[in-house]
């Protein structure tokens, strides 16, 4: 069965109101929640940007059950990966163990912003290979100290180490971020429905060291609205720099840039990619090819702040019980 979760949307809530969602996310009965970990929005229209880890500690405390994940932090310039360690440690014991680590290799949007640039596909990728084998050392417990090629450690310990061991999962869009990164991680992160993608991580791991299948992740934006036409102005305002693309949104380093990019794309287009309106069943028809495709987790988007509430009072409820019907019928 499909596990269907809600996303914390950093770009367009403030930190208050995100652990507020979070509460009512459980109690609407979402499976699991994702967090995106952004130092600007996409769009200015959006309006946030809160700090995730110090936003999710709060959401820690606030829940009781339900699992979460960064959707995704990058390891390798914002932050040292030394630093990333001990945030998911410390959130984790917050968690009782509810949390996972999503990494991946990150957008110039947010990472730009401490002057080091932004390298090219390849060196992002030798970055968080590089991470990945720092923050796995220093969840050991043991002192670090190592000089890689892009990462010096110096005897750092994690004075308090979970009792649960951190999961890691990884962001991959290709066959050659897959075979890289199918033996490093414990989850795959992917973006778009691709049944060959998700194949060929599951064969990755059983080639390289024999690991079992995994959880695969994905999102999917919905713009929930009892009047489909403000449900469509929105999307098209807020979330028209979905139409990019990874390779175009992982370079573009502002919101004007993406407001430049995003022009031309109408609010027909938005529509047309989708699903808009009060039409539950829509939702359900957009969350079926990544199901056939072999996802065991989906977390929704729920495009705009200003639905959010209503959303998830009166829509979740409703909403998850005919995704998980019609996962059952399937």
């Amino acid at each position: 069965m499909t596990r269907f979760g809600y996303t914390l949307m950093t770009e367009q809530s403030g930190p208050r109101e995100l652990v507020r969602y979070a509460v009512a996310a459980e109690q609407a009965g979402f499976d699991f929640l994702v967090s995106s970990d952004h130092y600007s929005p996409w769009l200015a229209e959006q309006g946030h940007a809160p700090h995730a880890w110090t936003m999710l500690g709060a959401v820690a405390q606030a829940t009781e059950r339900i699992p979460f994940m960064t959707y995704v932090t990058c390891p390798t310039l914002r932050y040292h990966p030394a630093v990333v360690a001990q945030q998911a440690a410390t959130l984790q014991i917050l968690a009782d163990g509810r949390f996972t680590l999503g990494l991946g290799s990150g957008e110039s949007l947010n990472e730009h912003v401490v002057g080091a640039g932004w390298p090219g596909l390849d060196e992002r990728q030798d970055r968080l290979e590089e991470a990945i084998g720092i923050i796995r050392d220093l969840f050991s417990g043991n002192t670090v100290s190592r000089h890689g090629h892009w990462y010096r450690v110096d005897a750092a310990k994690l004075w308090d180490v979970p009792r649960e061991p951190v999961p890691i999962a990884v962001a991959v869009s290709g066959d050659r971020s897959v075979r890289r990164f199918a033996d490093l991680a414990d989850e795959m992160i992917t973006t778009d429905p691709d049944a060959d993608l998700v194949r060929a991580w599951h064969t990755a791991r059983v080639a390289g060291s024999g690991a079992p299948t995994t959880r695969v992740t994905g999102q999917l934006p919905i713009s929930w609205d009892t009047d489909r036409d403000k449900a469509i102005a929105r999307a098209h305002e807020q979330f028209r720099w979905f139409a990019g693309g990874w390779d175009v949104n992982s370079n573009l380093p502002t919101p004007a840039a993406f407001a430049a990019a995003t022009q031309f794309v109408r609010p027909q287009d938005v529509a047309d990619t989708i699903a808009c309106g009060p039409d539950l069943d829509a939702v359900v028809a957009a969350v079926r090819p990544y199901q056939d495709a072999g996802f065991t987790d989906l977390a929704l988007v729920q495009i705009g702040d200003e639905q959010q509430d209503r959303f998830l009072a009166e829509a979740a409820g409703p909403l998850l019980a005919k995704l998980r019907a019609a996962d059952g019928d399937s």
